[in-house]
């Protein structure tokens, strides 16, 4: 279910509508826009693996051809939302002169609420739903799933150890990304990061949930669990194919948008989930007697 929230400013109505590492031993820029182009997608992101000190890396650029032709509809809620409503406490810091509407999108399934100040006559059909021209502005951006640091695929793991697993940070794989898609008149801006990464370790375990994208291993630490994003396994890979485990790392983008042009300053968010798969061995621990 997608949620959704609006604002509303003064202007023109919108017509828009690593593995267990001990172990292991181990800007923005406008582009053109195309010929017959109806939407200019602008993307600018911030890759935060740069090294301190060094410069930061910009993703591309790049327009689209075409503009969705989503319609949507407004209608006046009657009665309208209690005073808590996020809508109705937009309106109230503008002065509370106006009205709280519903914005249906059929092609899309969003639904969500907007505040219309008095004097605007709210549109009955924008020629194009917003979170459409979000969604361009997202799939200009090539998110991917994550970019796994830890466990590594030539590591060499063993049973009851920690495992520390994180991602490498970069615009397309960790965020932030952001994108600025206009169409009709009307810009918005959508920014995408990774929430959280759901690591399935191949063993039939709990998937491992972890809100950051993990610490990495320093081997001062010896043999410690890792703080945010760890795991340990009970018996090795030699049964399974190749004798190694599959290892799914899903990353939990969480994209949020606004306009940033027009009287209804709608906005909204929404998640999408990538993956990156591979594969890693795990092996007994070796004992020699005498």
């Amino acid at each position: 279910m997608l949620r959704h929230a609006a604002a509303a400013t003064a202007a023109a109505i919108l017509v828009l509508g690593s593995a267990s590492q001990a172990a292991a031993g181990d800007g923005s820029s406008a582009s053109p826009r195309c010929s017959n182009s109806h939407i200019l997608v602008t993307v600018c992101a911030s890759d935060q693996t740069a090294t301190p000190g060094g410069p930061a890396k910009t993703s591309r650029t790049g327009s689209y051809t075409s503009a969705p032709a989503v319609k949507c509809t407004y209608t006046k809620l009657d009665p309208q939302p209690p005073a808590e409503n996020l809508a109705m406490q937009d309106g109230k810091r503008q002065g509370g002169k106006g009205a709280v509407y519903q914005v249906y999108c059929p092609a899309t399934a969003r639904i969500g609420v907007v505040w219309v100040p008095d004097g605007v006559q709210a549109p009955a059909q924008p020629v194009v739903d917003p979170e459409a021209v979000a969604r361009q502005a997202v799939d200009s951006m090539k998110l991917t799933g994550p970019d796994i640091a830890s466990p590594r695929r030539a590591g060499h793991y063993v049973v009851g150890m920690p495992m520390w697993m994180w991602v490498h940070q970069g615009p397309t794989t960790y965020g932030p990304n952001t994108a600025t898609a206009t169409a009709g008149g009307v810009t918005v801006t959508a920014t995408a990061r990774v929430s959280s990464v759901s690591w399935t370790m191949g063993d039939g375990g709990t998937p491992v949930v972890c809100r950051g994208p993990g610490t990495r291993y320093q081997p001062s630490l010896g043999l410690a669990d890792s703080p945010d994003c760890g795991y340990r396994y009970t018996r090795s890979s030699s049964s399974r194919p190749g004798h190694r485990y599959t290892v799914t790392a899903a990353s939990t983008w969480t994209i949020t948008w606004q306009v940033q042009n027009g009287a209804v300053a709608d906005a909204g968010q929404w998640t999408e989930t990538r993956t990156t798969t591979q594969t890693t061995a795990i092996g007994e621990a070796q004992t020699v007697t005498s």
